[in-house]
C-alpha cells in the first residue's frame, strides 16, 4: 500500500487519526470522530488550531469557555451544505457530544501561533464555486478561506461528479513562490456515493521522484507532501473530499503541470450536474 494512502477504522469513536508525526511534516491533521447518540468525545490538540467540519448529523460542542448548543444539519456529505466550527490555538479540550445517530465530525489542525476568535459558520456562509470546464467540471465549498480570520490553516469541500475529473489541471503548491505559488501541505479525505465506488489519484513530480497512482475508497486519506496531484471519479459515483492545507503562506497559489495547462482553453461548457449539494 502507498505510504500516502491512510485507512479509516470501523466503528465508533476516533476512527482515524492523522496526526503530524504520522504524515511526517509539521503543518496539519485530520481525526474523524464517530458518534453514536449520546456519545460525549473529548479531544485535546495543544500548538493546533482546528476547524471541525460536521460531515453528518448533529452535536453539542463546548470548547474554549464557549457552548454550540446545535451544529450541524445535513445527513451525509451528500445531503447538504457544511455547518463548521473554527477554533483558535490552544483552546484547550474539546468535548463533542452526538445529538443524533450517526454523527461524524472531521476535527481539521494546523500548527499555529496567533490566536483568532472562534467562530461558527453556517452552510449560507459557504461560498459556492463551480471550477473547470466539461468533465473536469467539479463543486468547491469554500469553508476556512485565506481571508478568513485564521492563522494558517485553509479548508474545502470539493463534489466531483461520477465520471469526472479534478484537481485538473493537475497543479501543485510545493515551492514558496508568491504570488504564483506557495508551499503547501494537503490532506484529502475522500467520501464515495455508494460504499463500493472509488476514485484514482495520481501524485507525481516532473523529476520522477514521486509517480504514484492509488485506488482510493470512501473513508480513506490520501497525503500531498508535494507534486501535482490529479483525481478522477469513478463512473456511477460522485466523490466527494475534504481539503485541510497549511504551510508557507496563506494563500491557495499553485501552479499547473504546463504539460496540462492548455486544457484550460478547450472549456466550452460545464457539467450541468452542477452543484451536486445546495
Amino acid at each position: 500500500m502507498s505510504p500516502l494512502l491512510l485507512r479509516s477504522a470501523s466503528g465508533e469513536g476516533e476512527v482515524l487519526a492523522v496526526t503530524q508525526e504520522k504524515a511526517g511534516w509539521q503543518t496539519i491533521s485530520l481525526r474523524l470522530l464517530r458518534l453514536p447518540r449520546g456519545r460525549r468525545h473529548v479531544i485535546s490538540a495543544p500548538g493546533e488550531e482546528l476547524a471541525l467540519v460536521l460531515l453528518g448529523g448533529r452535536a453539542r460542542i463546548n470548547a474554549a469557555g464557549q457552548t454550540w448548543p446545535e451544529v450541524g444539519a445535513r445527513a451525509n456529505v451528500f445531503a447538504g451544505m457544511p455547518h463548521a466550527l473554527y477554533l483558535p490555538v490552544n483552546a484547550g479540550p474539546v468535548e463533542i457530544e452526538a445529538l443524533t445517530g450517526g454523527c461524524e465530525v472531521a476535527l481539521c489542525g494546523a500548527r499555529a501561533e496567533r490566536p483568532f476568535p472562534p467562530r461558527l459558520i453556517l452552510p449560507a456562509e459557504v461560498e459556492v464555486e463551480i471550477r473547470g470546464g466539461e468533465n473536469a467540471t467539479r463543486q468547491i465549498n469554500h469553508i476556512l478561506k485565506p481571508d478568513f480570520p485564521a492563522d494558517r490553516i485553509l479548508a474545502v469541500e470539493v463534489y466531483t461528479p461520477s465520471g469526472n475529473w479534478s484537481s485538473y489541471p493537475p497543479h501543485k503548491h510545493d515551492v514558496h513562490a508568491p504570488p504564483g505559488e506557495v508551499d503547501l501541505d494537503e490532506i484529502y479525505f475522500y467520501k464515495i456515493s455508494r460504499p463500493e465506488g472509488y476514485a484514482i489519484q495520481r501524485v507525481y513530480t516532473k523529476d520522477g521522484r514521486r509517480d504514484e497512482t492509488i485506488t482510493v475508497r470512501d473513508n480513506e486519506v490520501i497525503l500531498i507532501p508535494d507534486g501535482y496531484h490529479p483525481v478522477v471519479a469513478a463512473h456511477g459515483y460522485d466523490c466527494y473530499y475534504l481539503n485541510v492545507l497549511a504551510g508557507s503562506a496563506r494563500s491557495m497559489a499553485a501552479s499547473d503541470d504546463p504539460d496540462y495547462a492548455w486544457v484550460r482553453s478547450a472549456w466550452r461548457t460545464r457539467d450541468r450536474r452542477l452543484p451536486l449539494v445546495h
